[in-house]
């Protein structure tokens, strides 16, 4: 059951400078807790008439993840380690698997808990 995890951050008042930073920030962290495959999110295809390369979207990294429910809780963990480092500023994330989105934000840590075990279980293949 290999699949991939959408990842789309944003924090208020940012310009696309800040976020895409940001995203870099997250992308590092993610990769030093033994994520195995960390890209940015394409944008789509390029528009017509532009010359073929990549274009990503700003704040967005698709997370590539292996067997077991255990990668998935990395990579939420990690998450929600990025966004309570925010301080005052609001931070917000957005996870998608096949169409299923987890959105954490200014949810208290108990209703975080609860959100994330049962996203994770809905994937865990068990």
């Amino acid at each position: 059951m290999t699949s991939a995890v959408r990842v789309q951050l944003g924090e208020d008042g940012a310009d696309a400078e800040r976020v895409d930073q940001l995203t870099g920030y997250l992308r590092g962290e993610l990769l030093e807790r033994g994520v195995a495959e960390v890209k940015a999110l394409p944008a789509g295809p390029a528009p017509p008439g532009s010359r073929g390369f990549d274009v990503a979207t700003v704040g967005g990294l698709l997370v590539t993840l292996g067997q077991s429910a255990g990668g998935l809780r990395t990579i939420v963990a990690t998450v929600r380690e990025w966004l309570s480092r925010g301080g005052r500023v609001k931070r917000t994330v957005r996870l998608e698997i096949d169409g299923d989105v987890l959105e954490l934000s200014e949810a208290n840590s108990t209703d975080q808990d609860k959100l994330v075990d049962l996203f994770v279980s809905r994937h865990s293949g068990s």
